[in-house]
């Protein structure tokens, strides 16, 4: 009674993967139905997992390959690759950290969380566990859910009664009484041993004198039982979140286009977005790998004016730099890393539902759009310079955030935006004078001195020019700028 007591305030969530050899392959929306997803050799090649086309057509797990090319005309076959299916499974418990601290791994095709926690933060059990499905079908799984006082009980039920919720100990034996012996994790001769003892599900396998099971299986199988039950502790590893973010995805048909590649990288931002949530911080550049035949590769960085982890911001700036980016050969696969997590600052929440946005958030949005769009060089920001000097008035400067004070300057006339690079020789004849003169002379400490007069000026068809005559010199007009 004591063990049970342990697990009393505990609530586990289990996600299982049944089709997790399959969707590695089909995730990123490449892949033509029917396929299969097969492992061994030869004579002894098996369907481990088959598409839902192969499924309509009549393949089924275990079956043997060439069984499955008579039933289904075109069928793809693809290797399973376990080293993929491991990452995929590492980077879904790193999303699931969005959810709760307390995550861990259980291989080849589950993660456990422990929500009892989360419940108040997402307003109900419910409520967690619809968010937690939709998050899992927008990364392109399938997964069944289940919840129990146990972290092997809520696997058993995910696997055998996807949809299970149990949240209370009293229940929890006859809930997994009806579990069927395949859901359980024992080699294939412990399973036939037991069903030539007549054990057709877990219910019968306790119904068995315990002694008896001791002698003829040792103690493995009794303890697991326990596990299940809460009557013997079932410590987890916890899963660390690693320190950068790497995603990768293959493309099973080459593609060169921009929005089937930004298909899979929505995938992988999904990803990043509950792994920087997770690390309670955002990303401040993003570096997209695009990957083609003999190991050659497309690299584009994205940097970010302030950190964020919002898939629909980050989406955007990507697709901004695919579409001006010149893709010299076919893409296989797809890669997303983040180096360093910047800390990210909670946004005040507002009493209205659609209020308007602070200018401290739409700012750096407009400037890293305009720069993924037009480039990094073409967006720059302007800051005003203790100089009377008009060509030599401000400074280049990466842009600012739009909230932060600018250094105070000198007190000038009324100046134009737009200047011309260089003053360009006028006649004055069709020109009015508005104002002026401001008269400027500077410069003679460095060499390059100016002795002038301004004038705002309006031409024949009404536009307002910003003009100067020299005090020196031919004391000609010149054209410096133009009002808007």
């Amino acid at each position: 009674m004591g063990n049970a007591g342990l697990f009393l305030t505990m609530l586990w969530l289990c996600l299982h993967l049944p089709r997790l050899p399959a969707e590695v392959f089909s995730r990123t929306g490449t892949v033509r139905e029917p396929f299969v997803v097969a492992a061994g050799k030869g004579t002894r090649e098996l369907v481990v997992v088959p598409s839902v086309g192969a499924r309509s057509a009549g393949i089924r797990p275990g079956m043997a390959l060439s069984a499955a090319h008579a039933l289904a005309r075109g069928l793809s076959v693809f290797q399973r690759d376990e080293v993929s299916e491991a990452a995929a499974l590492a980077r879904l418990a790193a999303w699931a950290g969005r959810f709760t601290p307390v995550v861990s791994l259980a291989p080849p095709r589950e993660v456990v969380l422990e929500v009892a926690g989360s419940l108040r933060l997402f307003r109900g059990m419910e409520n967690l566990v619809g968010k937690v499905e939709e998050g899992i079908r927008d990364l392109g799984y399938t997964a069944q859910v289940a919840l129990a006082p146990t972290p092997l009980g809520a696997a058993l039920l995910a696997r055998a009664r996807p949809g299970a919720r149990v949240t209370g100990m009293e229940r929890l034996t006859p809930e997994l009484f009806a579990v069927p012996l395949d859901a359980l994790d024992f080699p294939p001769d412990t399973l036939e041993a037991l069903r030539g003892l007549g054990v057709g599900c877990l219910g019968d396998c306790l119904k068995l004198p315990r002694p008896g099971l001791d002698r003829r299986f040792g103690g493995e199988l009794p303890r697991y039982l326990d596990r299940a039950l809460g009557r013997h502790p079932d410590p987890r590893n916890p899963f660390v979140l690693p320190p950068r973010f790497e995603g990768r995805l293959p493309l099973l048909t080459e593609v060169s286009a921009a929005e089937p590649l930004l298909f899979a990288v929505r995938r992988l931002l999904l990803e990043l977005e509950g792994y920087l949530e997770a690390r309670g911080g955002g990303a401040g550049e993003l570096r997209l790998t695009l990957s083609h035949r003999e190991g050659r590769r497309t690299r584009i960085e994205v940097g970010l004016l302030s950190p964020s982890r919002d898939t629909g911001r980050l989406l955007g700036l990507l697709r901004e730099r695919l579409c001006r980016t010149r893709i010299p050969e076919p893409v296989s696969a797809v890669g997303l890393s983040v180096e360093t997590v910047l800390p990210l600052a909670p946004a005040n929440r507002e009493l209205w539902k659609e209020p308007a946005r602070q200018v401290s958030e739409a700012w750096p949005e407009l400037l890293e759009r305009l720069r993924a769009r037009l480039g990094d060089a073409a967006v720059q920001g302007l800051r005003p310079a203790a100089e009377h000097r008009p060509e030599r008035a401000f400074v280049l400067m990466e842009p600012e955030r739009g909230d932060e004070p600018i250094l105070p300057s000198l007190r000038f006339g009324r100046r134009p935006l737009w200047l011309l690079p260089r003053p360009a020789p006028l006649e004055r004849k069709e020109l009015t004078l508005l104002t002026g003169p401001e008269r400027i002379e500077a410069g003679w400490w460095d060499g390059e001195d100016v002795r002038r007069d301004y004038f705002v000026a309006e031409d024949s068809r009404g536009a307002r020019l910003w003009i100067f005559r020299e005090r020196g010199g031919k004391r000609g007009w010149y054209l410096h700028g133009i009002f808007g």
